[in-house]
């Protein structure tokens, strides 16, 4: 009868010691990657805000967004509020913001949002991502190759005062709003339409958009 071959603890100590060495050197390269992605990653702050009315100027905005956020503070922080000029501020940022898809993220980065009427906005998300932000692209980490909209600038008439009903509510001083959108290059996007305000507190926001 042939004799069963003995494995010395001294060998498995080994083995055993090179497999962790392995694990570990594999756990210990993921992290660093996951590291390095996530430094690598687009971070998008809060770099000013409006007091009083929540609305806030994101790090990624264009410049011509900006401009007109500083705009919205100057209307806003005045001691008489020109409710007029409000809601055709209030209209270029939205607009602005929601037709340039170049500084979105992705496809769930809808903008003009802070603007839309709060109990609309969890429908108006879903409405645009599966229309016009469908196709955008994910850019988290900068290497989004795809040529989409920037507004360069929105043009609106003095909004008209009129009645809108919502649900079960209606208000008879909703402000409806003409605008054109000029683009940096045409790409075949909206160029005109018209928004409808209302109020909400003492905020004026967004309740429908043609």
């Amino acid at each position: 009868m042939a004799k069963k071959r003995r494995v010395s603890k001294k060998k498995i100590t080994v083995f055993i010691i090179i497999i962790i060495l392995i694990i570990a050197a594999i756990i210990g390269a993921v992290i660093l990657l996951n590291k390095d992605n996530h430094e690598d990653t687009i971070k998008v702050e809060s770099v000013d805000k409006i007091k009083g009315y929540d609305y806030e100027l994101q790090s990624n905005a264009t410049k011509y967004y900006s401009e007109l956020f500083g705009e919205l503070k100057e209307v806003l922080e005045a001691d008489d509020i020109d409710e007029a000029k409000y809601a055709e501020v209030v209209t270029k940022l939205f607009v602005a913001d929601f037709f340039n898809l170049d500084n979105k993220l992705s496809k769930n980065e809808v903008g003009g949002l802070q603007f839309v009427y709060k109990d609309f906005r969890n429908d108006f998300v879903k409405l645009a991502s599966s229309s016009i932000y469908k196709n955008v692209e994910s850019n988290l980490y900068g290497n989004r190759k795809q040529n989409l909209p920037v507004v360069t600038k929105v043009s609106v008439e003095r909004g008209t005062s009129e009645s809108f009903a919502y649900g079960d509510k209606t208000d008879n001083e909703a402000y409806k709003v003409n605008f054109e959108i000029e683009y940096e290059e045409d790409l075949d996007y909206q160029t005109s339409g018209t928004v409808t305000l209302i109020h909400s507190n003492k905020k004026l926001e967004v309740a429908a958009m043609e």
